[in-house]
């Protein structure tokens, strides 16, 4: 058995109600097929050295170009990631995330595809997972089979499978696109205090005898997108806040970020005195340490 697995990051449009109106929403993300590569493997060459997962990767574009989707050029953004990797040879990076992130996608989707030769037939199969690329969030699972036949046609197995499939993975992830763009992203958010620090959540910080957990919650829900936001726990010596919503663009178009969160809620705790750092674990989990 032969074991593939590929990410496309998807474009599509969207159709949004509002009220009794339906409009069309003018945001519309972007799609890039790559391969996927284990630890070891050079997404570089990957495609160069094995002709079925070239076939496979044109089938799943194929499929998404044949219901409206749009596709970036993988290659072309490789050469961009590695020339911001050479340039910044001093940082350890991830090239396919930095692939991912240089495309400006918002979505992408993990396609396994499976080749199984035997003696009574040919077959392929195919699992779609697709992710939110800003956060890692799962969207839409589907699995598609070819069924087995008695041909050596790679291509037409994987059109097949992916015929199978894509219709009900599609309209899933719409949906979901559809849920993010009424009501925003969802980043995880955990503030702390560092071994030293003399607060915690329960250190009095306004005149008005405020708690610093106070404080935050309401910063949380004055800066939350539509003031959503869920805390799975509060101690003395952190909060975690499992659901913060944040929109899907900025006033001026584009995508936004969790880091501008970051940002917000850094310069907001040193505007109360408290010395404070922040890093992020990906793209969709903030730290903040009170110093």
């Amino acid at each position: 058995m032969k074991h593939y697995i590929i990410i496309a990051i998807c474009f599509f449009a969207f159709y949004a109600g509002v009220g009794q109106e339906k409009i069309v929403n003018t945001v519309q993300p972007t799609i890039m097929v790559l391969p996927f590569t284990k630890e070891g493997q050079d997404i570089r060459t990957i495609l160069e050295e094995d002709f079925n997962k070239r076939i496979a990767i044109a089938e799943v574009k194929k499929a998404f170009d044949s219901r409206g989707f749009t596709t970036k050029d993988f290659v072309g953004s490789l050469k961009i990631a590695l020339k911001e990797t050479t340039l910044n040879s001093g940082n350890k990076t991830d090239l396919k995330a930095n692939v991912i992130r240089l495309s400006g996608a918002d979505f992408y989707v993990e396609v396994e595809v499976y080749v199984q030769e035997s003696s009574s037939g040919n077959s392929v199969k195919l699992i779609l997972q697709g992710y939110d690329s800003f956060t890692g969030q799962s969207l839409s699972n589907e699995v598609g089979e070819s069924g087995k036949f008695y041909t050596d046609d790679i291509a037409k197995l994987s059109q097949k499978a992916v015929e199978s499939c894509a219709e009900e993975f599609l309209n899933t992830l719409n949906a979901k696109f559809g849920d993010i763009v009424e009501n925003g992203r969802s980043v995880r958010i955990n503030i702390g205090f560092s071994a030293d620090s003399e607060y915690n959540m329960d250190s009095e910080i306004s005149n008005d005898g405020d708690l610093f957990s106070d404080i935050m919650e309401d910063w949380l829900d004055e800066n939350s997108f539509k003031n959503y936001y869920h805390i799975q726990g509060i101690s003395e010596s952190e909060m975690i806040i499992d659901d913060y919503r944040i929109p899907l663009k900025d006033s001026n178009g584009r995508n936004y970020r969790a880091s501008k969160v970051a940002r917000a809620l850094r310069k907001y705790i040193k505007s109360i005195g408290l010395e404070v750092k922040t890093d992020m674990e990906g793209s969709g989990k903030i730290n903040v340490i009170i110093q």
